[in-house]
């Protein structure tokens, strides 16, 4: 027979904090408080096995659990000396709801259950106090009414506001035992009214109405969203927590209140938190009355001129100090306390490792290696990488108004403010100024790139996570946001449709990469600040990891940001990103547009000093430290224009006829550009392309030594090999480039030349491709395109429907598909190592800076990982503690 059943107390408990999974965070904690000896009220908790079962059974239950609650009820009156539903000897009990993963405000709760018209008399006679057991009675009406019942808590508020002005009352507790009897049965009216029935009477009816109603709290809207959030799987369920009553608001003696072992924004070592003298838990954080402050120093600090706990309590305020210095030290966390004082006594009813921002969570991590609690590798554990965003970029005043006119995906972390501008021109013009700009475009291009590095932030209404603006964005650390399909983008005549409003160029918006929000208006910032906390866990999570960290850039401000950040070299150089700027892409065209190979050997002469002296910035910025630059990927016709009006722009400006200029543009169209004529297959059809390209990095890399008087070793990677024939066509040319350039410069070359693994066939094929390729990096952004055969760029529109409806939990663009593009890495990996033992193995696609498949590369002994500047500090913590989570 299984165990639905938990009991607790009386310094004994059948479970204890590692119990989680089983008993939810919430009944773990009680549990593990109880054997400790602290006071917790006893009770049982009813496991999240119970509710899985609850659903998967047409929300029923087992038949033997009935017997098995009645035993844990009569566990609680043998601890208490009080029975359930029995008015002479009146035990009351609360229900909670308790998942395994802390999800604060996301569920129900019922106190003060088991009142009923005839145990409120029993609970006046047995406190002695006449007001506080219909106090207690009418706040247990409203809260089953709203919780089980499903009446909104605001029909009781109007009834109580009306009374209160009716009996000229300001606050609650200035009603009268016979006052809150009058609107105990004005609430009893209302639940007829609205339900057709009497507000259920029966403690057991009402014990198994609140046992349903949290369990079914598991799939409200709140707790769905939160869960979505937060990557909470809905397999995990659930437990509930029963437990008998202790009353704050039994008088001036009691109280309520919640606290933190340190400051949650701060991470100071300092106890912080609020209570309410005569109320109850929700009082404290509902907002009726003002809490006041736990401590005499943080009451000074506030300017507050009424008592703290310290003053007002301080036996019970000395109890609750050491209780919460004991707990901090037997978690060695920070802890959420929640704890009531019933006549002086007081009670544990929570402990939790308390939510903190990342500010606090890297100081408290510091501290606590610091003051010996926690090791330095724990520290390092402790940390959520994700977080770090928060201490990088901008962020939007947390008390700053917001006045919303969109929501779309947060695809790059910050926030920015400036005037709209609909085309990349714009932006660069505008920014030459002095002048701040958000682009907003319906979706970017790689030609976009100029006025993506001109703007503050990009805004675009199509597009995913990993679209070319999220893409090109993080790698600049510019906040973006993505796929904003309620807005309307209307570039011909210049102007942005949100919410009925029309907003046109140079009109302030205001855009959160990390929530996705667009905001009408300029909106107050807080700027980054990297404090000695910030680099003592870098410095502990260098010492940690395995893997090395490098970044994926192109420009020598981005490479000086990646360094800054502490990147270890270049992990991905994307050479076509330097060809749209000014006399570049002229000369591109010009290539493009050539008849013959002479004509394009004469266009690329020109483009051959401008790609020489941006390898030289790179390899002269990453001093020594490897540099993977890869060849031209993207089809030509992306160097081409796009509109009819841009045609014959840039035909009179390159004094070519627009007929000639639009016959090519037709000729280079595909109907699947990204499964076209594109990477190597460039580099076969056009071999001058990589020859120009491998002269212009072997020059650099002679000059960049000849400076710094030590070699420059470049890796040359070839992108989009599904057959070792096209690298080894490729590859020859690179190596006869070499040859030339060691025998005009004397000059002794070291390189080495590779290739992405971005098709599936390449994994597969990966033992006869490493005969060639003395390194791969998984391109992992292609690779799930082409393994899963959907675009990123236009996935995001059925992507998150499939999450909604549980076909997938993650967006593979956004963390590694392990089981599918996961395997052909590990496959690749393994069949490149078998061909060339001490193949260098890297990733560079955007899964290089996502923590959750940087724990996987780690599994696979990749030997780097790659990713945008901004999310080298990420890459470095995540790989840190994946390494530790391996050893241990």
């Amino acid at each position: 027979m299984s165990k639905w059943v938990y009991t607790f107390g009386d310094g004994a408990a059948e479970g204890r904090a590692g119990d989680r999974n089983l008993l939810g965070g919430k009944g773990a904690n009680l549990a593990e408080m109880c054997s400790l000896g602290l006071p917790v009220p006893p009770g049982f908790t009813i496991t999240t096995e119970m509710c899985n079962w609850y659903y998967a059974n047409g929300r029923r239950y087992p038949q033997e659990f009935e017997a098995q609650l009645d035993a844990a009820l009569d566990h609680i009156g043998k601890v208490t000396g009080r029975r359930f539903g029995d008015p002479s000897k009146l035990l009351l009990v609360s229900v909670r709801s308790g998942a395994r993963a802390s999800m604060p405000g996301m569920m129900d709760t019922v106190l003060n259950l088991g009142l009923n018209d005839e145990t409120v008399e029993a609970l006046a006679s047995d406190s002695g106090d006449r007001r506080f057991a219909y106090d207690s009675y009418r706040r247990f009406i409203q809260m089953y009414s709203n919780v089980v019942l499903g009446l909104d808590h605001e029909v009781f508020e109007e009834i109580l506001e009306d009374a209160k002005a009716r009996l000229g009352h300001e606050l609650d507790t200035d009603l009268t035992a016979v006052e809150w009897q009058e609107v105990i049965d004005l609430y009893k009216a209302k639940v007829q009214e609205e339900l057709e029935k009497p507000f259920p009477q029966d403690p057991r009816e009402q014990l198994w109405g609140a046992i349903g109603a949290v369990f079914s709290s598991w799939m409200n809207q709140r707790a769905i969203t939160y869960r979505r959030l937060h990557d909470i799987p809905e397999s995990w369920g659930t437990a509930v927590n029963v437990q008998a009553m202790v009353f704050g608001n039994m008088g001036d003696t009691s109280a309520t209140g919640v606290a933190f072992t340190r400051n949650p924004s701060t991470g100071e070592n300092s106890l912080y938190g609020e209570f309410l003298v005569n109320a109850q838990g929700e009082d404290v954080v509902a907002g009726i009355r003002t809490p006041q402050n736990i401590t005499e120093a943080a009451r000074i600090a506030a300017g507050s001129d009424r008592p703290s706990l310290e003053k007002l309590m301080p036996e019970a305020f000395r109890s609750f100090v050491e209780i919460s210095q004991r707990l901090e030290n037997h978690y060695r966390d920070m802890q959420d306390l929640e704890f009531t004082i019933e006549r002086g006594k007081l009670w544990m009813l929570q402990t939790r490792s308390g939510k903190r921002t990342a500010k606090a969570a890297l100081k408290i991590a510091v501290d606590m290696a610091n003051e010996g609690l926690i090791t330095k590798e724990e520290a390092v554990c402790r940390i959520d990488p994700a977080s770090l965003d928060q201490l990088l970029h901008p962020t939007i005043d947390p008390k700053a108004a917001r006045d919303v006119i969109g929501v779309g995906l947060p695809a790059s972390p910050g926030a920015a403010t400036g005037e709209i501008v609909f085309s990349s021109d714009e932006a660069e013009e505008m920014k030459s100024v002095g002048r701040k700009v958000i682009l907003v475009r319906v979706e970017t291009s790689p030609e976009d790139i100029h006025g993506m590095h001109a703007a503050q932030g990009i805004l675009t209404t199509r597009g995913g996570m990993t679209s070319h603006a999220a893409v090109v964005a993080r790698g600049m650390g510019k906040p973006c946001v993505s796929g904003v399909g309620s807005l309307r983008v209307d570039h011909k005549n210049g102007t942005l449709m949100a919410l009925g409003q029309t907003f046109r160029k140079g009109d302030i918006i205001t855009i959160d990469g990390g929530s996705g929000q667009v905001l009408k208006g300029a909106v107050p910032m807080l700027q980054p600040e990297l404090s000695g906390d910030f680099a003592a866990i870098m410095e502990w999570a260098d010492a940690a990891r395995r893997m090395k960290v490098r970044t994926n850039a192109e420009t020598p401000a981005d490479a000086r940001m990646a360094r800054s950040f502490g990147a270890e070299g270049i992990g991905l150089c994307r050479t076509e990103h330097m060809f749209f700027d000014g006399d570049r892409i002229v000369s591109m065209r010009e290539m493009i547009l050539a008849d013959t190979e002479k004509d394009r050997r004469a266009a690329l002469a020109k483009l051959l000093p401008m790609q020489r002296s941006d390898f030289l910035a790179l390899f002269e910025i990453m001093a020594g430290l490897p540099v993977t630059i890869r060849l031209l990927d993207p089809p030509l016709h992306e160097f081409l224009p796009k509109t009819e009006e841009e045609l014959v722009e840039v035909a009179e400006g390159m004094g070519v006829s627009s007929d000639k200029l639009r016959q090519r543009t037709e000729a280079l169209h595909e109907f699947n550009p990204m499964l076209g004529h594109r990477g190597c297959r460039l580099a076969v059809s056009y071999p001058e392309i990589a020859e120009m390209q491998a002269r212009a990095i072997f020059e650099a890399a002679v000059e960049a030594g000849r400076r710094a008087g030590k070699l420059v070793v470049p890796e040359i990677m070839v992108p989009l090999v599904g057959l070792k024939k096209e690298l080894d066509y490729v590859k020859a040319r690179i190596d006869a480039v070499a040859r030339s350039v060691m025998d005009e410069t004397d000059v002794a070359i070291e390189y080495l030349t590779g290739t992405m693994i971005e098709l599936p066939r390449a994994a597969i094929r990966a033992h006869v491709i490493a005969e060639t390729a003395e390194f791969f990096s998984f391109g992992t952004n292609d690779l799930t395109q082409t393994t899963f055969g959907i675009s990123r760029d236009d996935a995001a529109s059925f992507l998150e429907i499939y999450r909604q409806k549980g076909i997938i939990d993650q967006d593979p663009f956004v963390s590694i598909d392990i089981d599918g593009v996961g395997e052909l890495v590990r496959l690749g990996a393994e069949k490149g190592r078998a061909a060339r033992p001490g193949i260098k193995l890297g990733i560079c696609g955007e899964h290089g800076g996502d923590p959750a498949s940087i724990r996987f590369c780690e599994e696979v002994g990749l030997d780097y990982v790659s990713c945008s500047p901004f999310r080298v500090p990420i890459a470095r913590l995540a790989a840190a503690q994946s390494a530790i989570r391996k050893a241990g």
